[in-house]
C-alpha cells in the first residue's frame, strides 16, 4: 500500500522538478542567447513543421539566369535589409533578432529543400523575425527568390 503511494508522488514530483527546470532555461528576452534546451527544441520543432507542411508546397521556379536576376532584385528590396546584402552578414536589424536572422549561405540553410525554402518564403516563421511574402509576392517571385537564395556561396572551409 504504501509503495503504491510512495511511487506516484515520487514520479509526480520529478516531473514537476523536470517541468521547472525547462521553464526557467526559457525566457522571452531578445537581448539573451537561448540556452541549449531552447535551442534544441526550437530546431527541432521547426524542422518538422515545415518539413511536414513544405510537402504540399508549390514546387520552385526552375533556376535559370532570368529567375535568378529577378530573385536578386527582390532580395535586394525584401531581404537584405535584414540578412545583408550579400546574404552571408546580417545586417545590425537582423543581428538584433530573436533568432538572429540567418546566414543564408550556411549548410544548415542551404541544407532545406527547394520546397522548404519556398514555403519559409512564402509563410514566414512565426516567433521569429521571419515574414511571410505570399500576400505580396507571387508565387513565381518567391520561386526566384529561392533560386537567388541557392546561389549564395556555402561558408570556405575552415583549415585546421
Amino acid at each position: 500500500m504504501r509503495r503504491r503511494v510512495l511511487v506516484p508522488v515520487v514520479g509526480g514530483a520529478v516531473l514537476l522538478g523536470g517541468l521547472y527546470w525547462a521553464a526557467s532555461q526559457v525566457t522571452l528576452s531578445a537581448l539573451e542567447e537561448p540556452g541549449r534546451f531552447e535551442s534544441w527544441v526550437a530546431t527541432r520543432a521547426k524542422r518538422w513543421l515545415v518539413g511536414r507542411d513544405a510537402r504540399s508546397a508549390r514546387p520552385a521556379a526552375p533556376a535559370g539566369a532570368q529567375a535568378v536576376t529577378i530573385g536578386e532584385m527582390r532580395y535586394r528590396g525584401l531581404c537584405a535589409p535584414c540578412h545583408g546584402s550579400d546574404g552571408r552578414s546580417p545586417s545590425d536589424i537582423g543581428r538584433g533578432m530573436y533568432p538572429p536572422a540567418v546566414d543564408l549561405g550556411a549548410p544548415a540553410v542551404q541544407s532545406w529543400s527547394d520546397e522548404e525554402l519556398f514555403w519559409i518564403i512564402k509563410h514566414g516563421l512565426r516567433l521569429t523575425g521571419m515574414p511571410g511574402f505570399g500576400r505580396t509576392l507571387e508565387d513565381d517571385e518567391i520561386g526566384a527568390l529561392v533560386a537567388y537564395v541557392r546561389t549564395i556561396p556555402l561558408p570556405p572551409e575552415r583549415s585546421q
